[in-house]
C-alpha cells in the first residue's frame, strides 16, 4: 500500500478507535493549515519542510499531496525540502529520495 493510502487507513482507525482525541487533532489541523498571515501554499511547503526534517515517510506523502493541491510547483516543494536539509545535512539530503518518489506521482 503506498504511503498515502497508509497514512489515510491510519486515521480512519484512529477516527474509529478514539473518536474523540482523534477529531480534536483533525480539527485542530484544519484550523491550523487555514490561510492567515501565510497563505495555505506556504504553510504546506513549510509541513513538507518538517515532514524531512522528521524523516517521516507518510507525512511527506501527505503534505506533497498538500503542496500539489496547493498549486505549489516541482520546484517550490523541492526548495522546501532542501531547507530541512541546511538544518539536518546527509541523513535529511538522503530522504529525498522519498520527496521523489512521492513527485514522480504528481509530475513526470
Amino acid at each position: 500500500m503506498e504511503k498515502l493510502q497508509e497514512a489515510g487507513a491510519t486515521i480512519q482507525r484512529l477516527i474509529k478507535d478514539m473518536p474523540q482525541a482523534t477529531g480534536s487533532f483533525m480539527a485542530f489541523i484544519e484550523a491550523a493549515e487555514k490561510p492567515g498571515a501565510l497563505e495555505a501554499k506556504t504553510k504546506h511547503l513549510m509541513l513538507l519542510s518538517l515532514a524531512v526534517a522528521f524523516q517521516c515517510s507518510w507525512c511527506i506523502a501527505v503534505h506533497i499531496k498538500d503542496c500539489v493541491d496547493a498549486k505549489a510547483t516541482k520546484e517550490e516543494i523541492l526548495e522546501s525540502a532542501m531547507m530541512a536539509v541546511i538544518m539536518g545535512g546527509g541523513p535529511k539530503l538522503m530522504y529525498l529520495e522519498v520527496v521523489y518518489e512521492e513527485l514522480d506521482k504528481y509530475f513526470s
